[in-house]
């Protein structure tokens, strides 16, 4: 049983090609907007209204300097939003829960916003691994400390995204078979299952938009401690 409840988490393959990329590409046919049209199309609204709002939640924070890298953000954004929401629809394969991936995403992303910090703001880049204040004795202790903190961000950015999507499929795996064990015997019971099953396939798209954004966030912040 536990083979086939992760066998969901396999990249798939067809003829030894492994179809990674194609799920990938696959978020954008979302981003097609309709030609020849007198009027905008609705979801061309949307998805500027949402890009618009998006830039200036993440953004704004950030100096002058940092902003120039908000179109790489916001890109990560729409693109982790859209495989998270593709991975929820039945017979489909999410890329985000592979951890590899996610770390993919964020090592050079959090790689560059230290280079970027280490370019044009060395003394403060730095400065963040002391506090102002340290007793003499703790500074090599608060050094290690910090620096360990320091490079361990973007093993949290993969591992966060990587766990919650993955908890998300193993419960809602498991409460489908429930309810399918569950319809034959007691079908109240079963009922109530289902029930939970929708609840949680709502909590699980709230997730998904959640963690998009959360991902995104955290390094917008990396960011902004280095410009």
């Amino acid at each position: 049983m536990n083979t086939n409840l992760f066998d969901q988490f396999l990249i798939p393959s067809l003829l030894g090609i492994s179809l990674l990329m194609p799920a990938l590409l696959m978020t954008a046919i979302l981003l097609l907007n309709p030609k020849n049209q007198w009027l905008s199309h609705p979801t061309v609204t949307i998805k500027s209204w949402f890009i618009n709002k998006a830039t200036k939640q993440i953004m704004l924070p950030i100096s002058p300097s940092g902003r120039k890298q908000s179109l790489i953000l916001i890109s990560l954004l729409i693109l982790l939003l859209f495989t998270n929401l593709l991975g929820l629809l039945p017979y489909t394969f999410t890329p985000t829960t592979q951890l590899s991936m996610n770390m993919a995403l964020g090592l050079p992303l959090w790689l560059a916003t230290v280079l970027i910090g280490l370019r044009t703001r060395p003394t403060a880049s730095l400065g963040h691994l002391l506090p102002g204040g340290t007793p003499t004795l703790l500074i090599p202790g608060l050094i290690l400390i910090e620096t360990i903190s320091l490079l361990i961000r973007p093993i949290a950015l993969g591992v966060r995204l990587t766990a919650n999507l993955t908890a998300g499929h193993l419960l809602i795996q498991l409460i489908s078979i429930a309810t399918l064990n569950l319809w034959s015997m007691m079908p109240p019971l079963s009922l109530l299952t289902l029930t939970v099953l929708i609840l949680l396939l709502l909590l699980e798209f709230a997730v998904a938009m959640i963690q998009a954004y959360v991902f995104v966030l955290l390094l917008s912040l990396y960011l902004q401690e280095n410009t």
